[in-house]
């Protein structure tokens, strides 16, 4: 990724330069016009003066006057705006920035496959990413701070790792929180038997999953830890269950993604 990378927007100061041209070219060739007189040398200075008494005749009068100074004015604005634009510009490049248009964002093939993958599996990781897009890291790293940049993803942060989702009008934590804890497959076994009322006991679990007591006890400390599993004692047994207030986003969002 290229450090202090960020996208900015600037408007193009030559090509507000070429429209007002030519503008200005299409008003003085179609108004423009020049004084013209039907003259013969005369021994006077005065100028338009007849010689024998003929009429002289102005045919046209038309003065551009008015038209140059606005060129002349709007040439002077444009260039006192590249003067002080262009030494913001410098700074930037000398930071490490980079200047782009705003709709260039997509215009990359594999900018916009990360994106895509991005929402086909929300929470999803770099090393996934990776992994998947067959881009590599440092590559996916740069694509993900500018999409990051343009507001089109977020970052949440999962036990140490970052997760990435579309932007933040799109989910809730509630649901972001679901959606990081379901990506472990394991995590996902465990919820769902736990929803189906089929295991719910450390022992059970152990059996129906196919790993160890030790393990299933680890995954659920960490599930117990994201308030998404409850723990109660009967006896000597704990007997496990879905925390109520995660019970609806958790049975819509294992629907939506992984059922």
């Amino acid at each position: 990724m290229e450090p202090g990378t960020i996208r900015l927007t600037f408007a193009s100061i030559e090509f507000k330069k070429k429209i007002v041209g030519c503008l200005l070219f299409f008003l003085l060739t179609t108004t423009a016009g020049a004084t013209e007189y039907i003259v013969s040398p005369a021994p006077s200075d005065q100028a338009g003066v007849s010689i024998n008494g003929e009429e002289v005749v102005l045919l046209r009068d038309f003065t551009v006057y008015w038209q140059f100074l606005l060129w002349l004015a709007v040439m002077n604005a444009l260039s006192a705006a590249d003067v002080l634009i262009f030494p913001t510009k410098l700074i930037f490049a000398i930071l490490g920035f980079r200047i782009t248009k705003h709709a260039d964002i997509f215009d990359n093939s594999n900018r916009a496959r990360i994106y895509k993958y991005i929402i086909t599996r929300p929470g999803a990781y770099l090393s996934e990413i990776v992994e998947k897009s067959g881009i590599d890291k440092g590559a996916v790293s740069y694509h993900i701070q500018i999409l990051k940049t343009h507001h089109k993803i977020e970052a949440y942060r999962d036990s140490g790792k970052t997760r990435y989702f579309q932007n933040n009008s799109t989910y809730g934590e509630e649901e972001k929180k679901v959606v990081s804890a379901l990506q472990n497959s394991t995590n996902q076994r465990i919820i769902l038997e736990i929803l189906k009322g089929k295991c719910s006991t450390n022992a059970a679990l152990s059996t129906e999953i196919g790993i160890s007591r030790g393990t299933v006890s680890w995954y659920m400390k960490q599930l117990k830890e994201l308030d998404l599993i409850e723990e109660n004692k009967i006896g000597r047994s704990k007997i496990y269950s879905i925390n109520p207030v995660y019970q609806d986003t958790i049975e819509k969002t294992y629907m939506k993604f992984f059922e």
